[in-house]
Parts: C-alpha cells; structure tokens; sequence
C-alpha cells in the first residue's frame, strides 16, 4: 500500500482534475463520514487530492479501516439522498476535486474538502480580501468603504466574513458601487450570522457569491471562524487588515496569509494599535500602507506578478 503523504507535503492540482456528478459528491460526504483510519477531514482532503477522485482515495484507505462493505453501502446511500436534497434546494456542492472549486483556495494546506455556493462562481476569480474588527471605529469604517471602492473601481472582487463592522461594510459598499463580492461564512451555508446580515447575505448570494465549507445547517462556533479566516487568505491574492484588536481573527488571517505565502497589506491604523501588526511589519510580502492611494498601488503591484513571471518563463528555452 502507498505510504500516506502528510498534508503539508502533498501535491497540489491548482486545475482540478474532475468534474463530480452526484454519485462521487456522495462518495466524498460517505468518506468524511466514515473518516477511514481515523483520518481528519484536512487530512482525507489532501489524500482525495492526490488520487484524483474519492473512488481511489478510498480504495488506497480501505484496507486498513474498521468500516466493512455494508457499512459504506449504509453511509453512501444516505450521502445520495443528502446531496439530492442539497441541490433541490438551489445549493451548488464542490468537491476539492471538482474543476470549479476555487484553485487559489485548493492550494492552500487547509483546504477543506468541500465548499457549498450560492451565486456565481467565477474561474480566476481577480480577488482581495478585505478584514477588521467587528467593533470598528468610524475611521476604520471609512477606511473600509473607501478601500472597497477603490477596489471595485479597479475591478476586483471583494472578499470578506459578512461579520459586522469591517466585513460589513466592505461588502455594503461593493454592491452599491455595483462590484462584486464573497462572502466565506462561519456557518453552514443555510444560515447567517449575526442574524442581522441575513439580508446582506441573501444580496450578496443574487450579486456576489456565498460560500461555506460546513455542513448546510452547521450552526456558528468559535473554531469556525480560525478555519473561514484560512479560506478567505487562500480566495484572494492578498489580505487586506483595515483595523484590528490584539486578539482579532483579523489577526489570525494575517499571520495565516503569511503562512501561504500570501501578501498582507497593514493600514497604519493597524501597526500603530497592535502589537502583532508591529510585529509583522518586515516580513516577506508585508506592506504598511497609510492612505487609499498606497493601497491602491500595492494592489496593482501584487496583481502584475503573475503576467511578469509568465514574462520571465517565456524567454526560458529548454
């Protein structure tokens, strides 16, 4: 039997090299269900990756489990139902290996095994994350509205958690400049919090995009929120922290996005109120940025590499 690769060392297909119908999304819900070898499900997910399909990835972990045939045939008849329900009600279901789940996401080391959608998927997708605090300042709203204005005039897409405050008002101020937004929840996808966004939520999945990588009804808890942080750095090409606390999730996305390799832009509200933004200041692919103009210029910056680097590879000769 192949030896497991661990999570942080495995191949990546940043293409997808699938494209599930029902019968291989209720493989994937019966595989994390029956969680063969008492693997997780970040763990299953990066096994599911490098075989190519949830077929293989069980057939390479089989072997070893406590769960017999009739256990599947149990758990994969109730997964059909369950993924037939979900798409009855309008839900649109991606497997890691589905060639529509989001590519930047798949690339990260915490990418969940699924995500449910609501709205309009896009393939590369031009996007920036915008986070802050929930209980902002008024120059920190500002800041928020202001950065995601300019970023809708710059034709990006504009990422945030739908929490209050920050998150809020970036997503408000995307849909009345008429850009577009994501919202990556902390719930299952059937839910909102805080209740007051429902709203917002339901705007955001007829303009924007929804996503949630829980369980459809998957109530909000703490641990949520650290895991939708990882989702949001690995959707956008950068991370944008507008106004944070010393221990706000801002704070964890910022270190996350370090974490891949991902830049992260500081306001210099943020340096001169926290002392893990002070901390982060001098990191690879960290800017400090003190007005709407620097923002903006960091953005287009960071949005020229990849053109650059394909600039570069093409006067490669083998």
């Amino acid at each position: 039997m192949r030896r497991l690769r661990s999570r942080g060392t495995r191949v990546h297909y940043a293409g997808g090299v699938a494209q599930p119908g029902i019968e291989e999304q209720a493989e994937l819900v019966a595989l994390l269900r029956e969680r063969p070898r008492g693997l997780n499900w970040l763990q299953l997910a990066g096994v599911v990756l490098e075989n190519g399909s949830v077929a293989a990835a069980r057939a390479q972990l089989v072997a070893e489990s406590l769960f017999g045939d009739d256990d599947h045939a149990t758990l994969l008849d109730e997964a059909r139902g369950e993924v037939r329900a979900w798409h009855a009600a309008g839900l649109e279901f991606l497997s890691i290996v589905d060639e529509c789940y989001p590519a930047r996401v798949r690339d990260i080391h915490e990418a969940p095994p699924f995500l449910f959608a609501r709205g309009r998927l896009l393939a590369d997708d031009k996007a920036v994350s915008v986070v802050g605090s929930r209980e902002a300042s008024e120059r920190g709203l500002q800041m928020a509205r202001s950065i995601a204005d300019a970023l809708v005039s710059m034709e990006f897409t504009v990422v945030a958690g739908l929490a209050a405050g920050i998150d809020t008002a970036a997503h408000e101020t995307t849909i009345a400049s008429g850009g577009r937004t994501v919202a990556v929840i902390g719930t299952g996808i059937n839910r909102c919090y805080p209740a007051g966004n429902r709203g917002l939520q339901e705007r955001i999945a007829e303009t924007g995009l929804v996503l949630s990588q829980f369980w459809p009804d998957a109530p909000p808890q703490q641990h949520n929120f650290p895991m939708r942080n990882a989702v949001m750095s690995g959707y956008g090409i950068t991370t944008i922290v507008v106004e944070a606390g010393e221990r706000s999730g801002a704070r964890i996305q910022a270190r996350m996005a370090v974490h891949h390799g991902r830049p992260v832009i500081l306001t210099d509200l943020v340096v001169n109120s926290t002392q893990w933004g002070r901390e982060l200041v001098g990191h690879p692919d960290v800017y400090v940025a003190s007005s709407i103009a620097e923002v903006r210029a960091v953005v287009e910056e960071l949005a020229e590499r990849p053109s650059r680097l394909e600039a570069v590879l093409s006067q490669i000769t083998v």
